[in-house]
C-alpha cells in the first residue's frame, strides 16, 4: 500500500475525484510471463465454460436471479466494509499506534507539531489512512484522507494512565470504492446526506430505494444498497452498481445455484488476480534490484539467497532464482504457495537466470475468502490437505454439490489453481446455506 500524503481531516471532502483502479489493482487480473499467462487463460477458460453452462441450464431462470445476484455481491461488500470495523487489519492498526513511543511521547508532552510528524509517519506506513489524536479539549493532530469506518481508541502511558484519545481507520473513501468496484465488476456510490462523496458513480438527484434499477447515459443497472459510517461521523449509504444485462451469466436454477454461481465468480476473479497488478509490481522490482543481478550474474548461491531474503517483503511470500542452465541459485519462502509468476532477469541486455515468484500463499487464499465471502476452504495438494479452515476433515469433500460437516450443510464448488512452482493445487470452497442468512462477523 503507497504512503498517504497527510491531509485535514477537517476537509475530508475536498480532495479531488480520481480515476480509481478497481479491485483488480490489489486482486488484478493480468498475467505475467509465458507460464502464468497460460494458468490464467485455462482458469478463465474452465470458468468461461461453466458460466456457458449455466446459460444454456438456465434459460428459463426465475425473475428473482437479478435481485439474488446482487444480494450476494451486497453481501460480499459487506464482509469487506466490516474488515474496517473488526479484523486482523484493525487490530494491526491499533497496534501501531497504540504501541508508538513516538506518539504517546509527542502526545505526552502536548506538542501539536510533534504529534503531527508522529501521525504523518504512522499514515506513511500504509496501515491507517487517517488519524486524530486529541487531549485535554485540543486537537492535536488531524491528518490523512477522507475515510469510513471510524476506530476510536486511547493512548496510554506505561502504567495504564490515559494520555490521549485517538480516531483512526483502515479504510479510505478511495480505497474502499476501488476494492469493492472490483468485487462486484461495476461501480460503488457513496452518498452522505444526500450527496455523493469524490470517485462515486454519479448517481442523479432523484430519491433512490435501498435496491432496485436505474439508468444512467442508456446503460439500465442493477443496484443494491447499505449503511456505513463515515470518518469522524455521521452515516453514509453505500451503492452498489452493475449493468443488468450482466446478471444472466450468475444465474443458477433457482436462488440457491445463483448466491453459488456469484461466489465461484468472485472467488476465481481473487484467484486470478494473483497474477495481476501485485504480482508485475514485484517482477519489476525483482528485474531492478541491483544486489540481486549482481549475485545471480556472478552465480553466487550464498549472495543470491541474501538478496532474495531482502526482497521477501510487500507481499512477497515465496521467491525461487535459477541460472540460465537452470541450476537452483536459492528458494526461500513459505511451503504452500499459489499463483506462480515467472519471469526474466537480465544485465546490460545479456540474460543472466530467470525467478519464480509468487504474491500469495494457502493461507493468505483462504483469509481473502473468509474475510470477502465469509466462507471455509480446504486446500489439497494431491491427497494432501495444506490448509484447511472447517475442522478436522474424514472422508473426501466432494468437488461441488451438497455437503454436510457436524450437521452444518454447505454447498461446494472447487477452484483448480497452480502450486509454486508447479502442479496443481485444488481448493474446495465450503459455501454455508443459507448463505445470505448467516450473520455478518
Amino acid at each position: 500500500m503507497s504512503a498517504h500524503v497527510p491531509r485535514p481531516s477537517s476537509v475530508r471532502r475536498a480532495r479531488p475525484a480520481a480515476t480509481l483502479a478497481a479491485l483488480c489493482a490489489m486482486l488484478t487480473l493480468s498475467a505475467c510471463g509465458s507460464s502464468a499467462s497460460k494458468q490464467t487463460t485455462t482458469t478463465a477458460a474452465t470458468r468461461t465454460t461453466a458460466t456457458a453452462g449455466r446459460r444454456a441450464s438456465t434459460a428459463g431462470t426465475p425473475p428473482s436471479c437479478p435481485a439474488t445476484v446482487m444480494r450476494t455481491l451486497g453481501r460480499i461488500v459487506e464482509h469487506v466494509y466490516h474488515e474496517g470495523i473488526s479484523s486482523e487489519r484493525t487490530i494491526i492498526a491499533r497496534r501501531i499506534l497504540e504501541n508508538s513511543s513516538a506518539l504517546r511521547a509527542a502526545a505526552r508532552s502536548g506538542d501539536s507539531s510533534a504529534v503531527r510528524a508522529a501521525a504523518a509517519q504512522l499514515l506513511a506506513s500504509g496501515r491507517i489512512t487517517a488519524l486524530r489524536v486529541s487531549a485535554g479539549g485540543r486537537t492535536l493532530a488531524d491528518l490523512g484522507k477522507a475515510s469510513l469506518t471510524p476506530l476510536h481508541g486511547t493512548l496510554t502511558g506505561a502504567q495504564g494512565t490515559p494520555i490521549a484519545s485517538y480516531l483512526t481507520s483502515v479504510w479510505s473513501d478511495e480505497g474502499f470504492i476501488a476494492e469493492a468496484s472490483g468485487v462486484i465488476e461495476g461501480h460503488v456510490a457513496l452518498s452522505e446526506n444526500g450527496r455523493l462523496l469524490p470517485g462515486s458513480f454519479p448517481l442523479g438527484h432523484e430519491h433512490l430505494a435501498d435496491s432496485g434499477t436505474l439508468t444512467r447515459a442508456g446503460v439500465r443497472y442493477l443496484y443494491t444498497s447499505f449503511s456505513g459510517e463515515a470518518l469522524p461521523s455521521g452515516s453514509v449509504r453505500i451503492y452498489l452498481l452493475r449493468p443488468a444485462s450482466s446478471a444472466g451469466e450468475l444465474c443458477g436454477r433457482d436462488s440457491e445455484g445463483t448466491v453459488i454461481a456469484t461466489l465461484e465468480h468472485v472467488a476465481h476473479l481473487i484467484y486470478e488476480g494473483e497474477h495481476g497488478a501485485p504480482a508485475r509490481r514485484q517482477v519489476t522490482r525483482m528485474q531492478h534490484d541491483s544486489a540481486l543481478l549482481a549475485a545471480v550474474a556472478a552465480r553466487n548461491p550464498a549472495a543470491t539467497e541474501a538478496a532474495v531474503k531482502a526482497l521477501l517483503n510487500e507481499h512477497v511470500v515465496r521467491l525461487r532464482v535459477l541460472a540460465p542452465g537452470g541450476e537452483l541459485l536459492s528458494d526461500v519462502g513459505g511451503p504452500y504457495v499459489l499463483a506462480p509468476v515467472r519471469a526474466q532477469l537480465a544485465l546490460g541486455g545479456r540474460r543472466i537466470g530467470s525467478f519464480v515468484l509468487s504474491v500469495q500463499d494457502d493461507e493468505g487464499y483462504e483469509k481473502l475468502l473468509k474475510r470477502l465471502e465469509g466462507l471455509d476452504v480446504v486446500i489439497y495438494m494431491g491427497s494432501k490437505i495444506v490448509k484447511n479452515s472447517l475442522g478436522p476433515v474424514s472422508g473426501e469433500i466432494p468437488a461441488s454439490g451438497p455437503y454436510t460437516y457436524n450437521g452444518r450443510p454447505f454447498r461446494v464448488f472447487t477452484v483448480y489453481a497452480k502450486a509454486f512452482p508447479s502442479g496443481p493445487l485444488v481448493i474446495r470452497v465450503l459455501v454455508p446455506v443459507p448463505y445470505l442468512a448467516q450473520p455478518i462477523s
